[in-house]
């Protein structure tokens, strides 16, 4: 009688993982089947290419794409025009996934294998038409599975502007929209597929801006106070400094106003800083560094200075425990294979980076799983990751070996290429998210390695201090 019970007690237990598999190869069935509307969406968000705090378009975009899916929209959080989030289901657990869909200015692109502009002022080197895109179709994906399974809980999508440089989602944690979040998703376009535990700097920016007088260059030039000679100070001061800072710390400067003639002496001038390391407290000492050059500047230049803060992000919080539960669905989802005319575009991409051919493996295979990792640039995905448990992963939409923030990375984001990738993020995401409403002990888990790496009296304190949106900084 035992033996009979044990044997029906399998056959039931099998019966239920089947039918559970089945669930989520239907799920992959329709996203499978939605490529091509999600193609549209990513690639006239692609055409678009607005910057941050300007994606009027792109996030109405999305706004109603969520809202016919039946997803309820708030717009306009944390004062931010071009942020909203949209929300399915009640109660908990609560799932968050994040997108993006601001442009990089000065990479306009056309999605062609040679260096190309299409025209238009900015591009989308960093693929975020594909990452907003990636995470609408996932969130509709998971509110479909729900609403078949009578699944309870929340899903909610963030539309989050101005990665590049805006700190958007700052003031949206500073708002407090992430606090009742249980587990909050996000992803990025790359040139290969891995969920390892990621890493980011934390980084501080401001525009410096010098106020002198003007006068005529040649003929009174000792009337003149020149703002551009305290921007060069300034510049020349920090540049001094790169050799007392700690070996693992970025400083970037660009100069975005230096007069407007030569024979002017110029009475206003403007640089724009990056201050970045692997730690805030870091960043924080650094920046404070560069604003002392930029009052010894004007000081010696006899003009005055201001700055404004425009972002500041914290590092990223990694979360083991979530993060091999996305490599393992990003492994069950795989990479992606290359047609013969993706070949040949691939192909001529590698050769203009110096390479003899693309190395299409990367596109293809899942990286070997990591426990750690080494950050390079920036996101204020950080900021969130030290509100609540955070994970992500990085899908191929680029050629292999395409760096972020190039033309080439535009290019391949407006080919199937880059849609691709997308939808293998989009289905990473929802497999997941799935496993985390499924499993109440996993998310307990994760919020106990989040606390345990945070720190119980840990309190959060924004970078960019109490300043409202910069919503003209890319003006």
């Amino acid at each position: 009688m035992k033996k009979l019970l044990c044997l029906g007690l399998s056959c039931i237990l099998s019966f239920t993982a089947i039918n559970a598999q089945k669930k989520k190869e239907d799920v992959l069935k329709k996203l499978d089947s939605q490529t091509e509307k999600y193609s549209t969406i990513a690639q006239n968000i692609w055409d678009l290419a607005e910057m941050g705090y300007q994606e009027e378009k792109s996030s109405a975009l999305l706004q109603k794409t969520l809202s016919d899916a039946g997803f309820t929209i708030k717009t306009g959080v944390a004062g931010i025009p071009t942020a909203f989030t949209a929300e399915f289901g009640s109660g908990s657990p609560i799932i968050g996934i994040m997108g993006e869909y601001d442009a990089l200015p000065g990479l306009s692109q056309e999605a062609v294998a040679e260096k190309k502009s299409a025209g238009k002022a900015a591009g989308h080197a960093c693929g975020h038409h594909l990452f907003g895109t990636a995470s609408t179709a996932a969130s509709i994906a998971v509110k479909e599975w729900m609403v078949a399974n009578k699944t309870k809980g929340t899903i909610r999508f963030y539309g989050t502007p101005a990665e590049e440089g805006g700190s958007g989602k700052v003031y949206m944690v500073r708002e407090g929209l992430f606090d009742d979040v249980d587990v909050a998703l996000h992803w990025h376009p790359s040139s290969q597929n891995a969920a390892s535990a990621g890493a980011a700097l934390a980084n501080k920016s401001a525009k410096f801006r010098f106020y002198g007088v003007s006068s005529h260059a040649a003929a009174a030039p000792q009337m003149g106070r020149s703002a551009l000679d305290g921007v060069e100070a300034m510049n020349a001061m920090v540049n001094m400094m790169r050799e007392h800072v700690i070996q693992e710390a970025r400083i970037h400067y660009v100069i975005t106003d230096g007069g407007k003639a030569p024979n002017v002496v110029p009475d206003f001038a403007e640089v724009y800083y990056y201050a970045r390391h692997n730690k805030r407290d870091v960043v924080i000492d650094i920046f404070d560094r560069i604003v002392k050059a930029a009052e010894g500047a004007a000081l010696g230049t006899g003009t005055t200075m201001d700055y404004e803060m425009i972002g500041g992000t914290h590092e990223l919080l990694p979360n083991l425990t979530l993060q091999k539960l996305m490599h393992d669905n990003l492994s069950k989802i795989g990479g992606l294979e290359y047609t013969p005319e993706e070949k040949a575009f691939a192909d001529k991409i590698a050769v203009s980076l110096g390479q003899k051919q693309a190395d299409l493996a990367k596109a293809k295979n899942i990286q070997p799983y990591k426990t750690e990792a080494r950050a390079f640039g920036s996101t204020d995905v950080g900021d969130v990751s030290f509100t609540v448990p955070t994970v992500g992963m990085g899908a191929a939409t680029w050629v292999p070996g395409t760096p972020a923030h190039s033309w080439q990375a535009v290019a391949a984001g407006g080919t199937s290429i880059g849609k691709k990738g997308m939808m293998v993020a989009a289905k990473t995401l929802t497999l997941t998210a799935m496993d985390l409403f499924k499993d109440k002990d996993l998310v307990a888990k994760a919020k106990t390695e989040f606390l345990e790496r945070r720190g119980a009296d840990f309190k959060y304190i924004p970078l960019l201090g109490e300043r409202a949106p910069a919503l003209d900084y890319r003006n």
